[in-house]
């Protein structure tokens, strides 16, 4: 059995950094991608941010692209999400994902495994 198993949520203040890891343990499994979903309050889980390993750059949504960076080891099936200038639309409970196989790394549908997620509350 997988786990992934998210840290570093928290409440910050509206400008303020948080930094997110997720790492994998129980049974080894080699990833094909890891990603960050988000999920808002009455909204659907979004795409945030993922990494193809076999690739070069991570991909990001448009609404984070400049202010957070994924970064992560594939020998480990670990992500980091560092987030920087964060606002109040980022609050959210985050989510890490890992995928076995080939598939567009936007969808949710793609992803094999997932955490339990972490609560990132953002205030002004």
């Amino acid at each position: 059995q997988v786990q992934l198993v998210e840290s570093g949520g928290g409440l910050v203040q509206a400008g303020g950094s948080l930094r997110l890891s997720c790492a994998a343990s129980g049974r080894t499994f080699s990833s094909r991608a890891m990603g960050w979903f988000r999920q808002a309050p009455g909204k659907e889980r979004e795409f945030v941010a993922a990494i193809v390993w076999s690739g070069s750059s991570p991909y990001y949504a448009d609404s984070v692209k400049g202010r957070f960076t994924l970064s992560g080891d594939s020998t480990k099936n670990t992500v980091y999400l560092q987030m920087n200038s964060l606002k109040p639309e980022d609050t959210a409970v985050y989510y890490c994902a890992a995928a076995l196989y080939r598939g567009s790394v936007y969808y949710t549908h793609v992803y094999d495994f997932w955490g339990q997620g972490t609560q990132v509350t953002v205030y002004s």
